[in-house]
């Protein structure tokens, strides 16, 4: 089927396109720096840790935020304001003198990309009302974006070899300034009257709620497990998520409808998609650490050799849909889950002197499997949620997908850590976390296919 896009909406389509492939370079580039910067700024794997569960712990928390915000004050303004923000703390982050400023830089990016990333799909709905249009148009939002998850590790590698890790971040600088301007003329401004009113009180304990978690996990390896911080954290973390659950509960217009949990297909799909975003974004981080400080790649030569994961993602993603319309949410995201758990096992037996012909296909099955859940799962979301709350079950599949990301960074660091406390070697920690990676996704296949055996076809 030809796509069909009207001259007057393929600069609203270039633009949504652009600010999200900017938000998904940054997703991956900053893997192939995080050797680079752990010998520039000195810090040891909990700093690293920060570097990347900051950005993504706000995305995470806001992600639901940013929607309700963009349909309520204006999805022009609040794509323009989070491309502004974003582009100031990418400057932030590439001038931060210590690993503080560059943590407080990554917050702000990630409050950016709250506002923009929901913002940019929003915008390209009102730009497309009838449905065959704004389907092709969201097929390409998301296949041009998501060339920035290939281009990431390159253009990292690239970057980091030729001028330092400051580079990763300055390259967002001419995409943020050209966003601002091509947006300010060829974006319209539109609005939801009846959009819901922000939740505030929800979105303030989940950030702290979550925050408190990720903090014990990162910091208890280093602070120790029984000491009076971690142990307050995890209590903070305990009675704040508490808090959030009630307060969703009563709330008029939660930005987590609990609702939507007594549906199972919702219920497992989110599980689900959270297991994805652990095992995906944990066994990421570990990538071009691997080649880097067991195989003493340079960083050039890590971007280059990671590319297999994000490549075969791009590249599978597009069937997964189809795949799952035709044999059935179950059986798709099972082989999926199942191939990439056994990617992420085969990756617990490399080792320095591993040759890359046993290295490559082993990333590559991983993304594969991952590209062939993640679609399906957002579809079983939808189908659970209904045609009128579509878009909200899509938001919630999102931020299920990151909050697993900042858990899968903290936890299997925190695997890492207690393995080389136990005095054992960096490869034999980082082969630790891989098999337990493994090992979460396996069970979540076997966890996806029990609990949808009686749901049928999409």
């Amino acid at each position: 089927m030809a796509v069909v896009i009207r001259p007057g909406r393929a600069a609203v389509l270039a633009v949504a396109c652009l600010g999200q492939f900017m938000v998904l370079l940054d997703s991956t580039i900053v893997g192939a720096a995080l050797p680079d910067m752990q010998d520039r700024l000195h810090t040891r794997l909990t700093g690293l840790q920060w570097i990347v569960d900051a950005y993504v712990l706000l995305v995470a928390m806001l992600l639901l935020s940013g929607g309700v915000f963009a349909d309520r004050f204006g999805r022009r303004r609040v794509f323009l304001a989070g491309v502004a923000v974003f582009t100031a703390a990418s400057v932030l982050c590439a001038a931060a003198p210590s690993l503080g400023w560059l943590v407080a830089g990554r917050v702000a990016q990630g409050i950016g990309a709250a506002a923009l990333s929901p913002a940019s799909l929003a915008l390209l709905a009102a730009a497309h009302p009838v449905p065959r249009e704004r389907v092709q148009a969201i097929g390409l939002w998301a296949g041009f974006s998501g060339i920035g998850l290939a281009a990431g590790p390159v253009a990292g590698g690239l970057l980091v070899q030729a001028f330092g890790w400051p580079s990763i971040f300055l390259v967002n600088v001419p995409i943020g300034v050209l966003l601002l301007l091509a947006g300010r003329r060829a974006l319209a401004e539109s609005r939801n009257p009846g959009a819901p009113e922000i939740d505030v009180p929800g979105t303030v304990l989940s950030v702290l709620g979550v925050g408190a978690l990720t903090y014990g996990l990162i910091e208890g390896g280093s602070r120790g497990w029984t000491s009076p911080v971690i142990v307050g954290s995890f209590v903070a973390a305990a009675v704040l998520l508490a808090a959030f659950v009630a307060v969703e509960a009563r709330s008029a217009t939660p930005m987590l409808p609990l609702r939507l949990f007594r549906e199972r297909l919702f219920t497992v799909s989110a599980t689900a998609m959270v297991v994805v975003g652990f095992a995906l974004m944990g066994s990421s981080f570990f990538f071009s650490q691997f080649f880097v400080a067991v195989q003493g790649s340079s960083v050039l030569e890590a971007g280059l050799r990671t590319l297999p994961a994000p490549l075969a993602m791009v590249l599978v993603s597009p069937y997964a849909g189809r795949l799952a319309a035709r044999h059935g949410f179950r059986i798709v995201v099972t082989a999926g889950l199942a191939l990439a758990g056994t990617g992420l096992l085969a990756l617990g037996f490399v080792h320095a002197d591993t040759g890359y012909g046993h290295v490559w296909w082993r990333l590559a099955v991983t993304g594969a499997g991952f590209a062939l859940t993640m679609s399906p799962l957002t579809g079983a979301a939808i189908q659970a949620a209904g045609r009128e709350e579509g878009g909200l079950a899509s938001g919630v599949s999102s931020t299920a997908r990151q909050i697993g990301a900042v858990l899968g960074v903290a936890v299997l660091g925190a695997v890492v850590r207690a393995r080389e406390s136990a005095g054992a070697t960096f490869e034999a920690g980082l082969d630790s976390a891989f098999v337990v990676a493994g090992v979460v996704t396996l069970a979540a296949a076997g966890f996806t296919a029990w609990r949808l055996v009686d749901l049928g076809r999409a």
